[in-house]
């Protein structure tokens, strides 16, 4: 059986923790940047991810930051893995996960002029820049930093790079089904989808979202 791995972001709660580990989340996302509302400071976000077992990985999620503020945030909360969600090229990501002796991996915004090779091309950059990229993840475009709980045009991603992303952007319970169906993503990321408010996730939705996954898997 195919196991689409699952990331769960924007955690601020220590209950919103506990319920995405025992609902079998397999990566936390943690919001470093200010001007989200889902936004947590390295220490609380230290905090949070102390409750974290083993094989559940904390990532972080960071927008133009400075590598010097990557490297400090990923030694305090112990991240697993970092991603950029900014205007970052690839040598500001090579060298922020450089500093953090952390993998990465870099958010596409997809717009309505997207095409499948942008994808292509803009993977093999990023693989060629680092050794420590480890994928794309692909959400909706907006114009401003972060996911809009919107669904991108999901032809746009071929079956030459599917099984290689991390699936974003207006995922819910009741979609998730389809995505994996057609694109066989490695992973899906979900945030506003399982939210109760902005920041506050709904423990329902949670598991609603994991389960649809797990037997979505189960059919391929």
């Amino acid at each position: 059986m195919t196991r689409t791995r699952i990331k769960i972001c924007g955690l601020t709660r220590e209950e919103d923790v506990r319920t995405a580990v025992e609902a079998g989340a397999d990566a936390l996302g943690f919001v470093f940047y200010p001007g989200s509302p889902r936004f947590v400071p390295a220490a609380r976000a230290a905090s949070l991810a102390s409750a974290l077992p083993a094989f559940v990985s904390a990532v972080g999620l960071f927008v133009n930051a400075k590598t010097a503020d990557v490297a400090e945030t990923s030694r305090q909360v112990r991240l697993s893995l970092l991603q950029f969600h900014g205007n970052e090229t690839p040598g500001q990501c090579h060298e922020a996960a450089v500093a953090s002796n952390l993998p990465f991996i870099r958010v596409f915004r997809v717009r309505t002029d997207t095409t499948a090779d942008d994808l292509l091309q803009c993977e093999r950059i990023y693989r060629d820049a680092s050794p420590f990229f480890k994928g794309l993840l692909l959400d909706t475009f907006t114009d401003a930093y972060g996911g809009a709980g919107k669904v991108f045009n999901w032809s746009l991603v071929s079956k030459e790079i599917g099984p290689r992303v991390v699936l974003s952007g207006g995922l819910s319970a009741q979609n998730v089904a389809g995505a994996i169906a057609q694109l066989r993503p490695f992973a899906v990321d979900i945030n506003s989808g399982v939210e109760a408010a902005r920041g506050i996730k709904d423990a329902g939705k949670i598991h609603a979202f994991i389960q649809a996954v797990r037997k979505a898997d189960e059919r391929i």
